[in-house]
């Protein structure tokens, strides 16, 4: 690490900000040295708004149906060999019931672009969950909607929704996705889910297809100026069954090191430590949380879907990724030094309509 990088990193720390520029060099200047010191100052930083607690969120992947055709993604609609699968608002019900019991108080319905769920079957569904258990929060993940859809399922109970930005550059976009999507509407899906009220999340891929140093330094930039309570990135892991299937997986080290720069330019977010990590490395998760990511999503699906829902190649579904071994996660969670907890864990200074959401 030489003294321009070490410059960067101890900037970043008092600012929270860098040029573009700045973020193109600290990522094509790194080095195990530069990691480590960000790693430390990452963990400080959470630990400063967090303590030593991870937070869980139980996920339900509700749906492998997607109308969408992203080059990058394994449930794309062209996708002849995709298993689908759709589950019913009682088994989605049963999900979170079991998840309760289990101790999870955030619930992460996720699934492909379905025309199936309509407004009044996603908020009918949203609606439950919360009579049923009104101390929980519901996140959403399903995609583009309409500005009168994500206000509908706000207004059901919806607290927060993830909705991946995936590039900020629009001409990496056009690369990624076909030409019916656009760089300008998921944009603009953002910015609606944040004038509603929703804790919102966003987030990339690491490594994936045509990505440089500079389009990630755009995502950082972006990262910064929009703020979002959530934050998910993980490595881009191939899938067999698309365009890109004979790209490289994109890179943990890249991912780890860049979980620690977004926990320096936002110290209160939200930050994943996501199953692609767990996928490519067995201690993924582990190496995540050290970097400065501070949740973790175990899966609530029917053991019978979860191998179904396969976006990437060789994803983790059974074992201890699963909330019916919350036990197992909390040990490989407690050997970091830090502790699992169970409660709704709300982005910190958060100020939407409802108390926590």
């Amino acid at each position: 690490m030489d003294n321009r990088e070490e410059e960067l990193i101890r900037r970043l720390e008092r600012k929270h900000h860098l040029t573009e520029a700045e973020y193109a060099a600290l990522i094509r200047g790194r080095d195990a040295e530069a990691a480590a010191i960000l790693a430390e100052l990452a963990c400080a930083a959470r630990k400063t708004v967090f303590g030593d607690t991870v937070y869980t969120r139980g996920l339900i992947e509700i749906s492998s149906i997607c109308r969408n055709n992203c080059l990058y993604c394994g449930i794309r609609r062209d996708n002849g060999n995709a298993q689908r699968y759709r589950l019913t608002r009682e088994e989605i019900l049963a999900c979170a019931d079991e998840g309760y019991g289990l101790g999870f108080r955030t619930f992460v319905l996720q699934g492909g672009e379905d025309p199936y769920f309509t407004d009044d079957i996603l908020c009918g569904i949203v609606s439950a969950i919360k009579e049923t258990h009104p101390d929980c929060a519901v996140t959403l993940s399903m995609g583009e909607r309409s500005r009168d859809s994500y206000r509908a399922l706000y207004e059901a109970g919806a607290d927060r929704y993830l909705l991946r930005h995936e590039t900020a550059d629009a001409a990496h976009y056009t690369r990624l996705h076909p030409a019916e999507m656009s760089f300008e509407n998921r944009m603009r899906c953002l910015e609606e889910l944040r004038e509603i009220g929703y804790q919102v999340g966003c987030g990339f891929m690491v490594g994936s297809p045509f990505q440089t140093e500079e389009t990630l330094a755009k995502d950082l930039a972006f990262i910064e100026s929009f703020r979002p309570e959530m934050c998910g990135i993980g490595p881009f892991i191939p899938h067999h069954d698309t365009p890109f299937a004979g790209e490289e997986a994109g890179s943990v080290e890249l991912t780890l090191f860049l979980l620690s720069v977004i926990r320096l330019i936002l110290p209160e977010v939200l930050l994943p430590a996501t199953t692609a990590l767990g996928t490519l490395d067995p201690a993924g998760r582990e190496k995540g949380i050290l970097a400065g990511a501070n949740v973790v999503m175990p899966n609530l699906s029917p053991v019978a879907v979860r191998k179904k829902y396969e976006l990437y190649d060789n994803k983790i579904c059974t074992g201890e990724e699963s909330a019916q071994c919350l036990g197992c996660l909390q040990a490989r969670v407690q050997r970091t030094g830090y502790r699992l907890v169970s409660d709704r864990g709300d982005a910190p200074g958060f100020s939407g309509r409802r108390s926590g959401g």
